[in-house]
């Protein structure tokens, strides 16, 4: 009995082969009716498809003869296409795929197969098809997950780059590739700042750089991450207001200060940003009371005291320069206010000029440096661009370079 009845299996299974050519070409044109998104792709993307269908029925032949011999042959499948079939269409549309298959199998078995065929070979493909889709969501995991090493490593590569200074076209194609579009803001704009604090501990590295992305996005804003060393590193673009920005990232850092780079122009440009940012983390410690997340250009005076050429410059060029023009009378003016403990009436009797000469000359100060000689944070950074100066010895009105 269990003799005839192998042998009216494996008859069985050969005339099911016998019509595998049948089926696959009903099978293609299922798909072209039934799914409008196959019909949008190229010929070469139905090619693989149709690859795949092909293989599919192919396989369930394999399977149905001799499913203990063959039960790997569902996960087997996909291994027909290229890498590049789970970017071409999504895991919902090879849902789409495999269930239109199936069914015009269903519906073909009436007219290829004897009726006694019908009832075994459909009870066969109902328990393969769930093989079927098991495999497809294996395929389409390890899909994401290689994917998602690949771009963290890509992503890793990009800061790196920023960070030392060495963006150029290939970089910006690789961002590209991450998603990066460098225009995110509601006001189209492509500028940049790069972001520098602590890492977060390393039980919570794992899921930093999507969390920082996804809270980056929501803000309106584009955002690449990198953990480096102790460090962890965002190059943020699309916004000209990136402290707002960061003050709805912080809770994703680690703990201590965290400093934002100046906004430039594009990524290109964005190594400016990146260096003021690291020189900001490095001498941030000798403002205790610094806001975080803080600006690298308020860190001036202590990153200039940690030895930062360029903040060194920035404050010659930008706040002791002006004061030079003309007579220097503002010089003078605002040298005598800080030597007089940030007294109107000393540094008005030390100049032999009216008080109201030297508040008005002070607001002068203000207007043209940013920084207002009254309040002891900005009297300090005044002081600490003045020594500078004198030390660059600039000519009166000339930038130092």
């Amino acid at each position: 009995m269990a003799k005839r009845d192998t042998k009216a299996h494996l008859a069985r299974a050969d005339r099911l082969q016998g019509q595998t050519g049948a089926l696959a070409t009903a099978a293609t044109a299922a798909m072209e009716e039934k799914l409008p998104w196959f019909r949008g792709l190229s010929a070469q993307d139905r090619s693989w498809i149709g690859l795949v269908a092909q293989s599919g029925i192919t396989a369930f032949v394999d399977w149905f003869r001799d499913p203990e011999e063959h039960s790997s042959m569902p996960t087997r499948i996909f291994g027909s296409a290229p890498r590049e079939f789970t970017r071409v269409i999504s895991l919902h549309q090879t849902v789409d795929l495999v269930r239109t298959t199936i069914e015009m199998m269903e519906t073909a078995f009436d007219d290829l197969l004897p009726a006694d065929d019908v009832p075994a070979v459909r009870e066969a493909m109902q328990r393969y098809a769930r093989e079927v889709a098991f495999a497809a969501a294996t395929v389409y995991a390890q899909a994401a997950e290689m994917r998602g090493a690949w771009d963290a490593r890509l992503e890793a590569l990009v800061v790196d780059s920023v960070i030392r200074g060495e963006a150029d076209d290939s970089v910006r194609s690789r961002a590209s590739a991450l998603g990066w579009t460098g225009a995110a803001g509601t006001t189209g704009s492509a500028e940049v700042a790069v972001v520098v604090g602590r890492a977060p501990a390393a039980e919570g590295n794992a899921n930093v750089a999507d969390a920082v992305r996804h809270a980056a996005r929501e803000a309106g804003a584009d955002a690449l991450c990198a953990i480096q060393g102790d460090r962890l590193v965002v190059v943020l673009g699309g916004t000209s207001k990136p402290v707002e920005i960061v003050q709805r990232l912080a809770h994703w850092f680690g703990p201590g200060p965290i400093v934002v780079g100046p906004v430039v122009k594009d990524l290109m440009a964005a190594v400016t940003s990146a260096r003021a940012a690291v020189a900001g983390l490095r001498a941030v410690p000798a403002w205790p009371a610094a806001p975080r997340p803080v600006q690298a250009d308020e860190l001036l005076p202590e990153r200039s005291l940690s030895g930062d050429g360029h903040a060194r410059r920035q404050l010659a060029n930008e706040v002791y320069g002006p004061l030079t023009v003309g007579e220097g009378v503002l010089l003078d003016t605002v040298s005598a206010y800080l030597d007089s403990g940030g007294s109107i009436e000393a540094t008005a009797r030390a100049m032999f000029i009216h008080a109201n000469t030297v508040r008005y000359r002070l607001k002068r100060v203000a207007d043209l440096t940013g920084y207002q000689p009254l309040n002891p944070r900005d009297a300090f950074t005044l002081r600490v661009a003045l020594a500078l100066g004198r030390l660059l010895n600039p000519e009166p009105g000339n930038p130092i370079l």
